[in-house]
């Protein structure tokens, strides 16, 4: 048998992405092609995503990219097995653009189509890179998503914890934006902190103590907004002693619940245990440090794929629909329509920040 080869399309925020992927008999796989145009410039100057902006830049890219992915893995459209494109949670306007596109093409090429939950590409990413076997567990870090994930098979996934309120990615980025530091705030914040007093300010660490394995970040936010305020106005050695007492904040309230997850997970029955982390705040050096360190107390492997897997990108979406088709489950219809909001596990109670219609945002 020869191996499958998945065209992805990644359009879900603010990343116009596409993608061939190879995924052999064997369930190894390899990145043929991987395109992506960052809209980071085009966002900057409003300190956050736009989405109007985000799903025009979409329009005017995709065809292009999609393209120079096929180009650059030296094959056709007729060579593809199948489509993969992102059809959630995401910005709509983006989704729309993205999966019309991946339903245009598989309807043209003749081809089945998957519509692929975006966080389902991040669970299955480290199957791409290190071959991992299930069970194991994820932490989910973006942007749009604080989640604790066990990865139990292909669609098949148990959310642990979730966050209460803001996910940690839009905590650093507000906490820049107050700051007056650049965006995306996450990489700003981790920079400035280099430079300050972590001791300087006492931040809460909320939920830290507790039973249950959620996140919440609102009320270090909160706590950001009050400490600054009180000493305004800020020098750069103000910001920087607030940057590194949010990020020690934010270390030690992950250690808690991630600790106290890792111990659940260890009381599974299971193979070679593994903590896979994801999504864009995995580049935070301080946050992997701290990882893996309770990942060796633990005696749990460590997986981060390389950054350019962790941030949103089509060979993930790619990968995901290889894994759908390998696994015989069934493509989707050309009517499959976005969603806004798309949760891994659809069993979860619905919890602010959890990803479902209906829920707070």
């Amino acid at each position: 048998m020869r191996d499958s080869l998945i065209l992805g399309i990644e359009t879900s925020c603010d990343e116009t992405a596409a993608a061939v992927v190879a995924r052999a008999p064997d369930g190894t796989g390899r990145i043929v092609s991987d395109v992506v145009l960052s809209q980071i410039a085009e966002h900057s100057a409003y300190g956050g995503v736009v989405p109007e902006i985000a799903a025009r830049a979409h329009v005017d890219a995709l065809d292009g990219l999609v393209k120079a992915a096929l180009a650059q893995a030296g094959v056709t459209l007729g060579d593809v097995d199948a489509v993969a494109a992102t059809a959630g949670p995401g910005l709509i306007g983006g989704l729309l653009v993205g999966l019309m596109t991946g339903k245009a093409i598989a309807r043209a090429a003749g081809k089945p189509l998957y519509a692929i939950n975006h966080l389902e590409g991040h669970a299955l990413t480290a199957r791409l890179t290190d071959g991992l076997a299930f069970p194991y567990l994820m932490l989910l870090v973006s942007g749009g998503h604080t989640q604790l994930v066990l990865v139990k098979g292909i669609g098949d996934y148990e959310r642990w914890g979730t966050t209460i309120d803001d996910a940690l990615g839009e905590a650093f980025d507000k906490t820049a934006k107050l700051l007056g530091l650049p965006y995306p705030g996450g990489p700003a914040v981790e920079a400035a902190a280099l430079t300050g007093d972590a001791d300087r300010f006492a931040f809460p660490r909320p939920l830290v103590g507790e039973a249950r394995l959620d996140f919440s970040f609102s009320g270090l936010k909160t706590a950001v907004r009050q400490a600054a305020q009180a000493i305004a106005p800020l020098s750069d050695q103000d910001v920087a002693d607030i940057c590194a007492s949010f990020q020690k904040a934010i270390t030690r309230t992950l250690k808690d619940r991630i600790g106290r997850g890792l111990a659940r997970y260890r009381q599974l029955p299971q193979g070679a245990p593994a903590l896979v982390v994801a999504g864009g705040v995995a580049a935070n050096k301080a946050i992997r440090q701290m990882l893996q360190g309770l990942c060796t107390e633990h005696g749990v492997r460590f997986v981060a794929p390389p950054m350019s897997l962790c941030t949103d990108n089509a060979a993930m979406i790619a990968w995901a629909g290889a894994e759908r088709l390998a696994f015989d489950l069934a493509p989707d219809p050309l009517s499959a329509s976005p969603r806004s909001r798309w949760p891994l596990d659809a069993k979860a109670e619905a919890l602010i920040g959890y990803g479902k219609r209906g829920a707070k945002a």
